[in-house]
């Protein structure tokens, strides 16, 4: 909710805005807003609109005596967005699907491809991108986690893996459609294809059973949890 105006955010060495840098985040009013908040006031929080791509005005909020602010993001374990809250009052949480699956005894998932497999239904759903957009932008990303997420995991005082067992199979059926909508004369025609060969191995699962406070809920839709 803290990006800036898709308009003001930095561009990558390519040309290409680069949402994934640290200064695609208003870190000045984001540390306004939690020095405001420590300190007993009442803020009107931002709620960026994906689809418009711009900030637009949200909620108030006040901490209440003992309550707790969670703060959740890229950027969550980086000093920059931290700078207003003292470092002994802080409790970093870095959370990843770290775990990859064997489809047989030569092949297996990886990590980077449930991330995409995640991103590429939540993005279709909630933000309207198509298939293809999200596999253009994938290996930004990608970058981007290299340099502005990973070196700060030790910053974290808990790691937390968010990977399910039965991800792929309830995912399988929405990435499927996602990914045969991507046409033979598409530069990302060859990662779809890619994806939909390994899908192959993943059998299908009602998402019906996915309990509705479940993490895969933000993804595959049907939460009970507003995000």
């Amino acid at each position: 909710d803290y990006f800036v105006d898709r308009d003001k955010c930095p561009l990558d060495e390519d040309g290409k805005r680069d949402f994934e840098a640290v200064e695609a985040v208003d870190t000045e009013l984001l540390n306004e807003h939690i020095h405001a908040l420590l300190t007993g006031k009442t803020v009107r929080l931002p709620r960026f609109d994906f689809y418009e791509g711009r900030r637009m005005a949200g909620a108030e909020l006040k901490l209440e005596k003992d309550d707790v602010l969670i703060l959740e993001g890229l950027h969550g374990l980086n000093d920059k967005v931290l700078a207003a809250i003292p470092p002994q009052a802080r409790y970093g949480v870095f959370l990843s699907p770290l775990t990859s699956l064997c489809l047989d005894q030569h092949s297996r998932t990886s990590t980077t491809d449930l991330r995409l497999l995640r991103r590429l239904i939540r993005d279709n759903r909630t933000r309207g991108n198509s298939p293809e957009a999200t596999l253009n932008r994938w290996p930004s990303v990608v970058r981007g986690a290299a340099r502005y997420i990973f070196p700060y995991q030790k910053n974290a005082d808990v790691m937390f893996n968010s990977s399910l067992i039965y991800e792929l199979p309830v995912m399988k059926p929405y990435a499927e459609n996602l990914l045969r909508s991507v046409g033979e004369e598409s530069p990302q025609r060859g990662e779809a294809m890619r994806l939909l060969r390994m899908l192959r191995f993943v059998p299908a699962m009602d998402p019906r059973l996915v309990p509705s406070n479940s993490l895969l809920r933000e993804f595959i839709g049907g939460s009970i949890i507003e995000i």
